[in-house]
């Protein structure tokens, strides 16, 4: 029975861009959403969904609020997780790595390309903690809407990451759940690549 796929390349992150070109052509929305995980200082962890962008050479960035619960868990923790899954593509990709802050011009610019409405959204968002009512947040938004007629501030808690891959592996799923998976694991001199069963 011969393998229904099999990698060339030595290089995960030229192969990662060529499959989300092919994602963005199939999925029907948002082919860089991804599960990102993190893990709390007690050892709890925890997963959602986040939206990956790359910022100039960094291909795995997120943006966020600091002061939600991935912001503190990323504080405590810079270690984290990513899947992709294109089911157009019968194909996941997971990447694990140490993350860090991008720096305050990369957030500043990510921030002022997004709609309007999303940057209030973002400034007025006491994200991950108890809101009472709908309707509280509904308010905080007109009242921050009408004190901010021109540009929007970003707000400090506001901030950008970037997981850097240090194992990345294509799972392709198979006939009889005999699914390809290759794993690469950055090493000193490059990436290396290992076939791993199903």
């Amino acid at each position: 029975m011969s393998s229904s796929h099999e990698i060339e390349s030595n290089n995960p992150l030229e192969l990662f861009d060529t499959y989300l070109q092919q994602a963005q052509q199939t999925e029907p929305n948002d082919a860089n959403a991804a599960a990102l995980a993190t893990v709390a200082a007690d050892g709890a962890p925890s997963v959602r969904m986040v939206l990956a962008k790359q910022v100039r050479e960094h291909r795995f960035c997120f943006f966020t609020n600091a002061e939600s619960r991935k912001g503190l868990e990323l504080a405590e923790n810079p270690r984290a997780a990513l899947c992709f899954h294109w089911k157009s593509l019968r194909l996941q990709v997971r990447v694990e790595g140490s993350v860090s802050e991008l720096d305050a011009q990369d957030v500043d610019t990510y921030f002022h390309s997004r709609a309007r409405a999303s940057q209030i959204g973002a400034a007025v968002s006491n994200q991950s903690r108890v809101l009472t009512s709908r309707e509280e947040l509904e308010e905080r938004v007109r009242k921050f809407t009408e004190a901010h007629p021109g540009e929007i501030p970003r707000p400090a808690y506001w901030r950008g990451y970037c997981l850097h891959p240090q194992r990345i592996e294509f799972w392709f799923n198979g006939p009889d759940r005999l699914h390809d998976r290759f794993l690469f694991t950055r090493q000193a001199d490059g990436w290396q690549k290992a076939r791993l069963y199903p």
